[in-house]
């Protein structure tokens, strides 16, 4: 018995439908670049498009990382008390 029936068969467990799996893979697919990008005539695989969309996540949360230690770093050579350094406080906030 495969796992999606297994998991169909729980109490409480609501079940989503082939075709809501399908929009949805079609709404991460219209939101990462990198497939995006790519030309409309090309099928992409709903296993690629979820690999890209944790690609994408992961980047971002990188970039985050590299905004907040820029911030910071540009904070700890900012006077604390002028405007520039209350900005800057409240983008890391």
């Amino acid at each position: 018995m495969s796992s999606r029936r297994s998991r169909s068969r729980q109490p409480g467990v609501s079940r989503i439908s082939d075709d809501q799996i399908a929009d949805l893979v079609s709404k991460l697919q219209q939101l990462i670049p990198e497939i995006r990008n790519r030309r409309s005539d090309k099928q992409v695989s709903a296993s690629k498009v979820l690999q890209e969309t944790c690609n994408y996540i992961r980047n971002l949360h990188r970039e985050v990382d590299d905004l907040s230690d820029r911030l910071s770093a540009l904070l700890a050579s900012t006077d604390t008390d002028s405007d520039q350094a209350a900005i800057i406080r409240s983008l890391l906030m």
